[in-house]
């Protein structure tokens, strides 16, 4: 969307309108395409474990996979409780206020 917006296509396009640029991508367009390669999506939405907060943002490459998130100013007695035998790391800095959380069985994860 905001490379739509950057280049000038309105929110609301005609079916034929819509077809000719997938048809025929403007170079922006087909080179965006290219850099999709199924791996990671382009979007996450990020919902606190606890408040149910929500944002929208772009992962980054160095994301492990979450058992979940929530916003930093929550205290540790808030948070989902461990089960027996996970160790949970915690990553800062992940959207615009969230820690992220990974729960493994019984091992550091990498």
């Amino acid at each position: 969307m905001e490379m739509a917006q950057r280049h000038g296509i309105p929110s609301r396009l005609s079916e034929a309108d819509l077809r000719e640029l997938q048809d025929n991508p403007p170079p922006w367009l087909a080179q965006s395409r290219a850099n999709r390669t199924g791996k990671r999506p382009v979007w996450v939405h990020l919902d606190c474990a606890v408040c149910g907060y929500s944002e929208a943002v772009r992962p980054k490459k160095w994301w492990p996979e979450f058992s979940f998130v929530y916003c930093g100013h929550h205290r540790a007695r808030e948070l989902p409780e461990l089960f027996l035998g996970e160790v949970r790391t915690e990553y800062e800095g992940i959207g615009s206020r969230f820690v992220g959380v990974v729960d493994v069985q019984g091992q550091q994860p990498r």
